[in-house]
């Protein structure tokens, strides 16, 4: 099992300047629909559906994580659009739907997720090892540090789409 190590950043403003001046290197963009199929305690499974804004290209994965905090395991992999079609269908949920742009900046790949059904953008950056992540010092623009905030989670968003 892989291990994910994260920060997550409550983006304020999408840093258009930064990437109209060269700072912000733009690598891909993508439109992200995340459905959750079982949520237990720290343990997930989810299914997405992921466009390539660019190219037109789909695929689809399916993930388990487990953990909670910036240091998850997780497991990823691509599956058929038909396995996806019957996983959504059986559980008649609404896909959490995000923009994600991934880019370099100052040599760090961050991950800028716009979320299309509420007011809520977020910026994360991945790390190789728990140290690096904890002395990473983010720059003011990240927004405020929400990595343990669980109103955040990608999980608990989706559970709040779902009752509204």
């Amino acid at each position: 099992m892989a291990l994910e190590i994260e920060r997550k950043f409550l983006l304020l403003e999408y840093p258009q300047q930064l990437i109209q001046e060269g700072q912000l290197k733009i690598l891909t963009r993508h439109s992200i629909d995340q459905t959750y199929l079982a949520i237990d305690g720290g343990q997930e499974l989810r299914v997405r559906k992921i466009t390539d804004l660019d190219s037109g290209e789909v695929t689809y994965t399916h993930t388990f994580k487990d953990g909670k905090g910036i240091s998850r395991e997780e497991i990823e992999y691509c599956i058929s659009e038909g396995l996806y079609n019957q996983m959504i269908e059986a559980v008649k949920m609404i896909p959490l739907v995000k923009e994600r742009t991934t880019g370099i900046w100052n040599g760090t790949t961050i991950e800028i997720d716009v979320y299309t059904q509420l007011k809520l953008s977020v910026l994360e950056v991945e790390f190789d090892s728990l140290e690096e992540a904890e002395s990473f010092d983010a720059p003011e623009w990240f927004g405020k540090d929400v990595s343990v905030e669980r109103q955040y989670s990608n999980k608990t968003v989706w559970k709040e789409l779902q009752n509204k």
